[in-house]
C-alpha cells in the first residue's frame, strides 16, 4: 500500500489504482452508526427548533446543544483516547462533518468546536496541555473558539496587530489586541489566541482561559445566515496568559494557522455534501408534489435538469472529499510506522494534501451554493418565504465561500504551493519531463483510435487534461517567471482546471472501483455511470474556457497557436447525450423521492 499512496499533486503524474481509493460504498458498521448518531441528533435538537436558535433569544441554548453533542461523545472524534477522546480516523471525522452539514448554524459551531478550536491543543500542545484541556473540549464541558482574524488581518493572517509581552518576572505574557468573526466567541471557554511577540515576524499561539481575565466580549454580530451561530468581536487588554500555555514554539503560530486551515478546509468540502444532499431531497419531495398544468413538476424537463445537475456536483463533492480524506489517513499510517511520534504524522499527513484541500473547499462550497439556489428555485415562490428551512439553507451556503480562506485565496493558495513544491524538488512533478510528452499526447488524438473498455475513454481524457494543465502551468511559469503568481487572472485559470480534473478523475475512479472490485454490472451502475461521463463533460467544456482564458493572457504569435491547437485537442468533448443521462439521472432520484447516490 505504501508504494500506491500518491502524494499530494502527484495525482497529476500518476493514475490512483481504483482499489487503493476509498469509496462512500465502503463505510463500515461503526462509522454508520456514528454518522446515524449525529442525523438523529441534529433532526433532534435543531430541525425541531430552528427559529428558535436562529433567533438567539436564548444566549445558552447553542453551548447547550453543543455539550449535549459532548454527551453523545460526537466532539471527541479526533481526540487520542489517552485524552478522553476516541481517536478515529480523519475520514471518520469527515463523516461526522458531513452529517453535521445538514444542522444550518449548529453545523459552523460544531466545525469551529471540533476543527479550528480543538485541533490545534491535539496537534501542537504539550502532553501537560492535552492533559488539561482535551477531556473538557471532548466532553463539551468546555467549549472552544479561534481567534485569528482582526480589522486589518484577514487573508493577511500574519500581518495581525495583537501583542504578547513578556512579564519582568518571565511567568506570564500579556495579550492585548482585537479580534473579529470569532465563531463561538459568545460562549467559548479556551480561545486560541494568535499575537506577535515583541518585533517577531510570524505570530505564536496561546491557550487563553476566559477566566483569564482581561477579556471583553463583543456584541453578537448581525449577519446574513448561520444567525444561530455565536460570531463576536473579542478585546484582549493586558489578558495574563502563563508562558506554559504558549502553544508549540515561539513564531510557530502562523504555521499552526495555516495547517489547521487545512484541515478546515477539506472539512468543510465534507460538511457541503451534507446540506447539499438535504436540500436535494427536500427539492425532489417538493417537485413531486406541486403540480402545474395538470402534472407533477417533476415531469418537465427543466425541472429534471437540476435536479440531476444538483446531484452530480454533491456526488462528486462527496467523492472527491474522501478520497481525498482517505489519502491523508494513508500517508499518516505511513509516517506512523516510519516511527514518527502520532501527533507530527497526523500533521504532516494533513500538510501533504494542502493543494486537494484548498481545491475542494473551493469547489465544494460553490457546489453548495448552485444546490441550495436551485432548490429554492424548483421551489418557486415558497422556496422564497421564511416559513420553510430552504431559505435559512439559502442564507447559510453563502458564507461557504468565505471562510477558511476565501475562494479566491484557496485558488492562488493551490498554485503557488504546487509551484513552490515543484521548484524546491519536493515533488516528483517534473515540468520539463511532463511538458515533453504533450506532442506525443496530440498526436495520439490524431492518429491513434480512443481505447475502448469500462469508462477507458474518460480516463484517457482525464489524462489528457492532466497533459494540457502542466503543458499550461509550465509555458506560463516560462513566460512570466516569478511574476505569474501575481497574474491572478491566470493564476485562478490553471486552479479551475486542476480542480475540475482531479474531481473528475475522482468520480470515474469511485465508479470503476464499484465495477471492477466491488463486481457490480454496467447494468447496476447505469446512473453512476452517468454521473461520471456527464461531469466529464461539462469539466472539460469549463476547462476550455478556463485554458482560452489562460492562453489569451499571456501568448502571442506562434506560441499562441501553438498552444490553442494542444488546448483543442487535449480538451476534445466527446459527443454525449447529455440531456438523456440527466433525465435517467433525475428520474432515479423521483422514484425514490431523495438524494439516492
Amino acid at each position: 500500500m505504501d508504494n500506491k499512496i500518491i502524494k499530494g499533486a502527484e495525482f497529476l503524474i500518476k493514475s490512483a489504482d481504483p482499489s487503493t481509493i476509498f469509496i462512500p460504498e465502503e463505510w463500515n458498521e461503526e462509522q454508520k452508526m456514528i454518522a446515524a448518531t449525529a442525523e438523529e441528533f441534529i433532526v433532534q435538537e435543531i430541525h425541531s427548533r430552528l427559529d428558535e436558535v436562529d433567533s438567539m433569544n436564548n444566549p445558552a441554548l447553542m453551548p447547550s446543544i453543543v455539550a449535549k453533542a459532548g454527551d453523545l461523545g460526537l466532539l471527541g472524534t479526533s481526540v487520542p483516547e489517552e485524552y478522553g477522546g476516541f481517536g478515529l480516523s480523519f475520514n471518520t471525522s469527515m463523516l461526522l462533518a458531513e452529517k453535521s452539514g445538514k444542522g444550518f448554524s449548529f453545523g459552523t459551531a460544531f466545525g469551529a468546536h471540533t476543527g479550528i478550536g480543538t485541533l490545534p491543543i491535539v496537534y501542537y500542545g504539550t502532553h501537560e496541555q492535552k492533559l488539561k484541556y482535551l477531556p473538557g473540549l471532548a466532553n463539551g464541558k468546555l467549549k472552544t473558539c479561534y481567534c485569528l482574524t482582526e480589522p486589518n488581518a484577514g487573508s493577511d493572517a500574519n500581518s495581525g496587530k495583537t501583542k504578547a509581552v513578556l512579564t519582568e518576572d518571565g511567568k506570564h505574557y500579556l495579550i492585548t489586541g482585537q479580534k473579529m468573526w470569532i465563531t463561538n466567541g459568545g460562549f467559548a471557554d479556551i480561545f486560541i489566541v494568535f499575537a506577535k511577540i515583541g518585533e517577531d515576524k510570524n505570530l505564536s499561539a496561546f491557550i487563553v482561559e476566559k477566566n483569564f481575565g482581561g477579556i471583553t466580549v463583543g456584541k453578537e454580530e448581525k449577519k446574513l445566515g448561520i444567525k444561530g451561530s455565536s460570531t463576536v468581536q473579542l478585546f484582549f487588554n493586558n489578558c495574563k496568559v502563563p508562558v506554559e500555555n504558549m502553544l508549540s514554539k515561539r513564531e510557530d503560530g502562523f504555521k499552526i494557522a495555516l495547517n489547521i486551515l487545512n484541515i478546515g478546509r477539506i472539512k468543510l468540502a465534507a460538511a457541503v455534501v451534507g446540506g447539499a444532499k438535504m436540500a436535494i431531497t427536500t427539492a425532489v419531495q417538493y417537485a413531486k408534489e406541486r403540480k402545474q398544468f395538470g402534472k407533477s413538476i417533476t415531469e418537465f424537463g427543466a425541472i429534471q435538469f437540476k435536479l440531476a445537475q444538483m446531484a452530480i456536483l454533491t456526488y462528486a463533492c462527496e467523492t472527491a472529499s474522501y478520497r481525498a480524506g482517505q489519502c491523508v489517513d494513508d500517508e499518516y499510517q505511513r509516517l506512523k510506522k516510519s516511527g514518527l511520534p502520532e501527533a507530527e504524522a497526523k500533521l504532516k499527513s494533513v500538510e501533504e494534501y494542502t493543494i486537494e484541500c484548498a481545491l475542494l473547499k473551493v469547489f465544494g462550497s460553490e457546489a453548495l451554493d448552485y444546490v441550495v439556489d436551485e432548490a429554492l428555485q424548483i421551489h418557486g415562490g415558497m422556496g422564497y418565504s421564511a416559513d420553510l428551512p430552504l431559505e435559512k439553507g439559502y442564507r447559510d451556503a453563502r458564507i461557504s465561500r468565505i471562510y477558511e480562506g476565501t475562494n479566491e485565496i484557496n485558488r492562488l493558495l493551490s498554485i503557488g504551493m504546487l509551484l513552490r513544491r515543484v521548484l524546491k524538488g519536493e515533488s516528483q512533478i517534473n515540468l520539463k519531463t511532463e511538458v515533453g510528452k504533450v506532442p506525443g499526447a496530440v498526436l495520439s488524438q490524431l492518429f491513434v483510435p480512443a481505447p475502448s473498455g469500462f469508462l477507458a475513454y474518460e480516463k484517457h481524457c482525464v489524462a489528457n487534461l492532466k497533459h494540457l494543465f502542466l503543458l499550461l502551468t509550465a509555458t506560463a511559469g516560462q513566460k512570466l517567471k516569478k511574476h505569474l503568481i501575481d497574474e491572478q487572472e491566470i493564476v485562478m485559470n490553471l486552479a479551475d482546471i486542476l480542480m475540475e480534473i482531479y474531481v473528475a478523475e475522482s468520480v470515474i475512479l469511485r465508479v470503476e472501483k464499484l465495477y471492477k472490485v466491488k463486481n457490480m454490472s454496467e447494468d447496476q451502475l447505469k446512473i453512476q455511470i452517468a454521473i461520471a461521463k456527464v461531469f466529464l463533460y461539462e469539466a472539460m467544456m469549463k476547462i476550455q474556457k478556463s485554458g482560452l482564458d489562460a492562453i489569451n493572457s499571456f501568448a502571442s504569435g506562434m506560441q499562441s497557436n501553438l498552444l490553442l491547437f494542444a488546448l483543442r485537442k487535449l480538451a476534445k468533448v466527446k459527443h454525449i447525450n447529455a440531456k438523456q443521462l440527466r433525465r435517467e439521472i433525475a428520474q432515479q432520484m423521483i422514484t425514490e423521492g431523495k438524494y439516492c447516490f
